[in-house]
């Protein structure tokens, strides 16, 4: 398969999740006070949001890259 193909399937699927979606959330580990031997550690939810005009601007750029491999 065509670099260029595979990298446009890449850009449509990765624009659909985030439209479907609208972005992600990941856990953080921090140390947050650290006492000799003695650590806390705080986890901290981190999301972030995929706007909306960044999901469908992959997807147009992920067609135009299938219209441009086939030629």
């Amino acid at each position: 398969m065509n670099p260029t193909k595979m990298i446009g399937i890449l850009l449509i699927v990765a624009g659909g999740l985030g439209l479907a979606f609208g972005g992600f959330s990941y856990t953080k580990e921090t140390t947050g006070m650290k006492v000799g031997p003695l650590e806390l550690k705080v986890q901290e939810k981190e999301t972030i949001n995929v706007p909306l005009i960044v999901s469908a601007g992959g997807i147009i750029l992920g067609v135009f890259l299938l219209v441009v491999g086939k030629k």
